[in-house]
């Protein structure tokens, strides 16, 4: 076994976002063009920051 601690995520790529959150690609862009989840581009990769995510399938996110 290891000791070692993976540092908790700080952003999702949209493919790790889809597996996380158990939705669809088309799904996860329908909610950030709404605003109910935020995206930010970082080079050519959009990514999006966990609490938005966490915030998103909690119920939390605003409508």
């Amino acid at each position: 076994m290891s000791d070692t601690i993976e540092p908790q995520k700080l952003a999702f790529s949209i493919r790790e976002a889809c597996a996380a959150s158990s939705l669809g690609k088309t799904t996860l862009y329908t909610h950030i063009n709404s605003g109910r989840l935020k995206a930010i581009r970082v080079g050519g990769r959009t990514l999006i920051p966990a609490e938005s995510l966490y915030a998103l399938v909690s119920g939390e996110a605003a409508e």
